[in-house]
């Protein structure tokens, strides 16, 4: 079958875990076709699997401020005459809509049975106007919206925090919900792009999974949403728009909230990482019968040989894996480790830190690298021998992942904020015994083979980690049941096992669309048809008994 794989972060441009589960589920699954539909990115493409080919649709650029609706958008579906008096109404009706849905306290039709919510109709409005007209861009960001806009936020019935918005925070959510709702103007809207794939696979939800939604609501496609994060969560604790006003804020929230319920709802079948994506999902009005749980599958075969060395590590070492940022909470990590100090001298901390180019991450680490100088000052040690060091993976001392794991005897996760922790997992690939704070999916990871205390609480992570350190044995009996549960639960074969037969059962459920000579599969009814009219037919010549 062919797979329309709308990308997260533009694989096959993009790097990280998004970009590498992509590539590993393209080339695993080889019987099935792939277009994938990511933004353009520097320079030519990386090169691709034989299945997979890159659908490209035009940007249609910044807008143009032109100050009404008579404003032609850009790029291909922009060179349109400008709107004449019905595409005006049909563009100021269905924004009215969208602007109801988000301003509402309680949205209209949203329990309506065979009713489309408030935000969905103005939604598939404007889609259904880009598609056939174009300029919607410019549209978004006219004063036209922009009066709706106040209109509605005004009107009896609004929500408390958007009634007080002023113009300027009008104008910058006109500006926001353009370029969110920038994938409806591009020029995907045919048979050869959106139209020619038999399934939709959203790598997440949100804006990522707007194009599934338009092929669903003009081609009948099912859509299929894989996250391993939350991107709705995400926006909630992003620190990007800490400067902006209240009303304008929780215009946002309202946009990206509505949006996801929506993706939520027209998908076939929700596939979160782990249990705590899976409950923002049904809060978020997620129908349980069509979620079902696919852990993300991380290559095992590079830590096999640190995971079948039972005597490999420094008995002495803690080990911390992972990005320097304030979530990871490595404050408490290093006051835990003061009292792990003090209690067993001799004890070691390697703190092993994933480059990242994120704005803040180097001022984070020199905040860390400072505590521990004042924690642990050059006196109480040797010199040259310092009980915590800060290093960089690739580098000499860790040159790899699976070096740097077997070099410790107990790894720790200290996060405060946690979605799925790959490090955790690719620890238990070593078969090295853990300690994590109970955040995001630790709890679901770990599972009894490891140990798990409160977030932000120095004493119980140094305790936990102390009871490991002074008992061999039973660091060895946990981290090999970490392995074989990691083993039978987080591999990409299991992975890529799961959507093998969800794309299966989708298909299955999905009305067949006769595209005649294409020669693919599920072109056709897989029913069997017998001409002739059977039923008037003597016994003896259907069973072969005489007849009664």
């Amino acid at each position: 079958m062919r797979i329309g794989l709308l990308t997260e972060g533009g694989y096959p441009y993009a790097t990280g875990e998004p970009g590498r589960w992509c590539e590993r589920l393209v080339r695993g699954l080889r019987q099935h076709r792939f277009d994938l539909y990511a933004p353009d990115g520097p320079g030519a493409p990386p090169p691709l699997p034989p299945n997979a080919r890159l659908v490209r649709t035009t940007d249609p650029g910044p807008a143009r401020d032109t100050g009404g609706l008579f404003a032609g958008a850009f790029g291909d579906r922009s060179a349109r005459r400008p709107y004449g008096r019905r595409d005006r109404h049909r563009f100021t009706e269905a924004f009215h809509l969208l602007a109801t849905g988000l301003c509402a306290e309680e949205e209209p039709h949203q329990n309506t049975p065979g009713a489309e919510p408030a935000f969905a109709a103005g939604l598939y409005g404007l889609a259904h106007l880009a598609r056939e007209r174009g300029g919607l861009p410019g549209a978004l960001r006219s004063d036209d919206a922009v009066r709706i806009l106040e209109t509605v936020c005004r009107a009896p019935g609004a929500r408390r925090s958007t009634a007080a918005a002023a113009l300027p925070d009008h104008l910058a959510f006109a500006e926001h919900l353009e370029q969110t709702l920038r994938p409806l103007s591009l020029d995907w809207y045919d048979e050869d792009t959106l139209g020619a794939a038999d399934l939709c696979h959203a790598a997440a939800g949100g804006t990522t999974a707007l194009p599934g939604l338009l092929a669903k609501r003009f081609f009948g496609t099912p859509l299929l949403v894989t996250e391993y994060g939350v991107p709705l969560r995400a926006h909630y604790l992003s620190a990007e728009g800490a400067d902006r006003s209240a009303p304008l804020r929780a215009l946002l929230a309202a946009l990206h909230g509505r949006l996801s319920t929506e993706v939520y709802r027209q998908a076939g079948l929700l596939t979160p990482g782990h249990s705590h994506t899976r409950r923002w999902q049904e809060r978020c009005g997620a129908d349980r019968a069509r979620i079902r749980t696919v852990h993300p599958g991380l290559v095992a075969d590079r830590f096999a040989e640190a995971g079948e060395d039972e005597t490999s590590g420094d008995p002495r070492t803690l080990l911390w894996v992972g990005r320097v940022e304030p979530a990871k909470d490595l404050v408490a990590l290093l006051h835990a480790f003061a009292e792990i100090r003090f209690r067993q001298p001799g004890t070691r901390l390697r703190i092993v830190a994933v480059p990242v180019r994120e704005p803040g991450a180097a001022a984070y680490l020199a905040h860390c690298e400072a505590l521990a100088a004042r924690l642990f000052p050059e006196e109480s040690h040797p010199a040259g021998d310092p009980p915590v060091v800060f290093e960089e993976l690739g580098g000499p001392r860790a040159p790899t992942l699976e070096d740097t794991y077997a070099s410790g005897a107990v790894v720790v996760l200290s996060s405060a904020v946690e979605g799925f922790p790959a490090c955790l997992v690719e620890a238990m690939f070593c078969a090295r015994a853990t300690v994590s704070t109970d955040v995001g999916a630790v709890v679901e990871i770990v599972c009894g083979t490891g140990l798990v205390v409160p977030p932000r609480n120095p004493r119980a992570l140094a305790d936990a980690c102390l009871a490991l350190l002074h008992d061999p044995e039973r660091r060895h009996r946990l981290g090999a049941a970490a392995r074989a549960r990691a083993l039978e639960l987080f591999t990409v074969e299991q992975n890529l096992a799961a959507f093998r037969g969800l794309y299966l059962e989708l298909l299955s459920r999905s009305p067949a669309r006769h595209r005649p000579g294409d020669g693919r599969l599920f072109a056709h009814p897989a029913e069997a048809h017998v001409p002739g009219d059977w039923t008037h037919q003597p016994m003896t010549a259907r069973t072969g008994a005489p007849d009664a």
